[in-house]
């Protein structure tokens, strides 16, 4: 994945792993052709800044 997990508005924060992973709902034929390298890039990456990401948290 090219963009950083972070700064998208689907990020969410496993406290287990100290890590971001995604958590947006893939579809099943989106994550195959996205894991088979079809995409240069997420195809669900939204960039947002802290106020955008805390606005779609509540």
């Amino acid at each position: 994945m090219n963009e950083p997990c972070e700064n998208c508005l689907f990020a969410v924060y496993d406290e287990e792993f100290a890590e971001y992973s995604c958590g947006a709902l893939w579809e099943e034929d989106v994550a195959a052709r996205y894991w088979q390298g079809q995409y240069k890039s997420c195809p669900y990456f939204r960039p947002g800044d802290d106020y955008t990401v805390v606005q779609h948290q509540k």
